[in-house]
């Protein structure tokens, strides 16, 4: 029993893909400052209509508990930018032929890729101040993607997504 259990734990751990993020911020920029913001109006985001209204309510909830609000005169704005990319196949197996006698030889090799490729998602999040300093806080993430997840798979990734992004936010210095 005892090892059913662990199998199932290291299964879950080993099938949950990874999510990579990487911050940047200016580091003159008084944080504290910063209690109120909004979206760009003209925001390409490059996602679906319901997983951009998905993201956008995550963010803002997470946000919330930061004790950020959202507000028509904001201190700054949220940009926020995806692209979709697949990585390429890292995987194969390599079949070879070789033979030779008395110093003469020769061979075959062949690469077969195994599996398919995976399809990812990079998500860019962007707090800009355009009165004062211009962009002082970005995000980048990258993870796995896939695109016929069901509903609430997709919103569990995106809140997966947010809540990796946000935890550096505001950056200790």
């Amino acid at each position: 029993m005892k090892f059913i259990k662990t199998f199932v734990l290291v299964f879950c751990v080993v099938s949950c893909a990874p999510i990579y993020v990487n911050y940047d911020y200016e580091k003159t920029t008084d944080f504290s400052k910063y209690k109120t913001y909004n979206f760009y109006d003209d925001m390409e985001t490059g996602l679906t209509g319901l997983d951009e209204k998905r993201l956008i309510s995550i963010l803002e909830g997470k946000l919330s508990t930061k004790g950020l609000s959202k507000s028509e005169t904001p201190d700054f704005l949220i940009d926020i930018n995806s692209m979709e990319y697949q990585e390429n196949q890292s995987s194969n197996v390599g079949i070879g032929v070789g033979g030779g006698s008395r110093g003469l030889g020769g061979g075959i090799s062949l690469g077969i890729p195994v599996g398919q490729s995976n399809v990812n998602r990079q998500i860019v999040i962007e707090f800009v101040d355009d009165s004062k300093t211009g962009l002082f806080w970005q995000a980048k993430s990258e993870s796995s993607f896939n695109p016929k997840a069901k509903p609430e798979k997709r919103e569990a990734k995106l809140k997966a997504i947010i809540d990796k992004i946000l935890i550096q936010y505001p950056p200790k210095k």
